[in-house]
């Protein structure tokens, strides 16, 4: 399977509380929750779902996996086309503290979670798709296990919250393999790693 990662940011690269209020995720004083919510037109709204109608199976970090339960548990939610998704493929979440898992169908990775996770990709199949959990698309990221990552980014500046790249950490070269902007100024910008950047010489 190829793993993607999917995630909306804002133009200064927060994540954090994106679809919620702002009691969804308040760590750090976070305060201004909800920021993606109504973000997009019909289109944009329609790729992310049929994003989710294709994925083979989905990976989560602990605290995104428990913010995405609902999908499972309220009958709107499930009824909806990324509910029916979601509910149909495995899930799989990355966590040593995780010892219940309440949705179906739902898998804890412990121990060595690179070979878990290679072990998981060698899987024929589409997409091991990762939505959200920041933490885990970086460590993803750090250990060479993206295939293609896409970012939604909302034309918003936040000017707080936990951001999906923090000021220092290992570098990336990306090659852009779609872009596109819809009617409200939303981007779609899907990439692929492509080892290190290239530096200037003196």
């Amino acid at each position: 399977m190829k793993l993607t990662t999917v995630t909306q940011v804002t133009i200064d690269g927060v994540m954090q509380g994106n679809g919620g209020a702002s009691d969804e995720d308040r760590r750090d004083g976070f305060e201004r929750g909800g920021w993606a919510r109504g973000a997009g037109d019909d289109e944009t709204r329609t790729f992310i779902t049929q994003t989710y109608q294709r994925a083979e199976a989905f990976l989560f970090g602990r605290r995104t996996y428990e913010l995405f339960t609902s999908w499972g548990s309220i009958d709107q939610m499930r009824a909806h086309p990324i509910g029916v998704a979601l509910n149909e493929a495995p899930k799989y979440v990355a966590s040593t503290t995780l010892t219940a898992p309440r949705w179906e169908d739902t898998t804890v990775l412990r121990g060595d979670l690179a070979a878990a996770i290679s072990e998981l990709k060698a899987k024929p199949g589409g997409e091991l798709q990762v939505h959200g959990s920041g933490i885990l698309t970086r460590w993803l990221l750090e250990n060479d296990l993206v295939d293609e990552m896409i970012l939604i980014v909302i034309p918003v500046i936040l000017g707080q919250g936990a951001r999906l790249f923090p000021e220092t950490g290992p570098d990336l070269a990306l090659d852009l393999v779609e872009s596109r902007v819809d009617s409200k100024g939303v981007t779609i910008q899907v990439y692929r790693p492509a080892g290190r950047p290239r530096y200037a010489t003196a």
